[in-house]
């Protein structure tokens, strides 16, 4: 098995995704008992993409929420850095990788990002910025690929606000994640580590400072589900 550790090694990482990406939407359709249907048309609604803007579209993983940014006829794109999460979105996707129709897909490292400066209107990522080795520099990087003006979205799981709800959460996400992973055909360990990434992970306003620190401003943020996850927003100084 590959079991990333909390250090988060980007070969580990990437190798982790190769292993789930198959399973990896529908367990986390199981997992989050559907809640992430709503968080991606939340995030859809935040980005706000119109027509002639482009979208980068980071951790995609097989692009399942991709393809929500183009509906009010901006363009976007799907990058990650699990191969084996791109291939699967491409076959999902029809095989069509690079044809210019529908969604490209495109191998890229958040903390060197394969695209020019000042190329996107937006760049958003979603539940995919706590597996990043850097998170200041990934955010950077970002920061270097919009536009000035232009804007960040971020989903990420983040802290609950009620205490006896929270001790509830925890209990489900450390000890049965995994479980019903394997009982989807997933790979147990990778989700042991996304359970402990998840408890690790920063809460809400120390991930605006971060955010604020590697130059975004007007970064603000609201919580979804009682703060399982939260939605971060900032702009690129124009």
């Amino acid at each position: 098995m590959t079991r990333a550790q909390l250090d988060k090694q980007p070969d580990q990482v990437a190798a982790m995704f190769d292993r789930t990406a198959r399973r990896y939407d529908l367990v986390n359709d199981v997992i989050s008992l559907g809640q992430v249907r709503f968080w991606r048309r939340a995030v859809a609604a935040a980005v706000d993409a119109g027509p002639g803007e482009i979208v980068l579209d980071l951790g995609a993983g097989t692009g399942t929420s991709t393809d929500a940014f183009t509906t009010l006829g901006a363009r976007a794109i799907a990058s990650d850095f699990s191969l084996g999460m791109l291939r699967t979105g491409v076959r999902r996707h029809g095989g069509n990788a690079l044809s210019g129709e529908g969604v490209p897909f495109i191998a890229g490292d958040a903390l060197r990002l394969p695209f020019a400066d000042n190329a996107f209107d937006a760049v958003t990522i979603s539940v995919a910025l706590r597996n990043v080795h850097d998170t200041s520099q990934a955010l950077r990087e970002m920061l270097r690929v919009t536009r000035p003006g232009g804007r960040l979205v971020i989903l990420e799981f983040s802290h609950v606000k009620v205490s006896a709800f929270d001790l509830v959460y925890r209990e489900y996400l450390m000890k049965l994640l995994p479980r019903v992973a394997t009982v989807f055909g997933s790979n147990d360990d990778s989700y042991a580590y996304l359970a402990e990434s998840i408890r690790d992970w920063p809460d809400q306003p120390t991930l605006a400072r971060t955010i604020q620190e590697a130059g975004w401003q007007r970064v603000a943020w609201r919580n979804l589900t009682m703060g399982i996850v939260a939605i971060h927003r900032g702009f690129k100084p124009a």
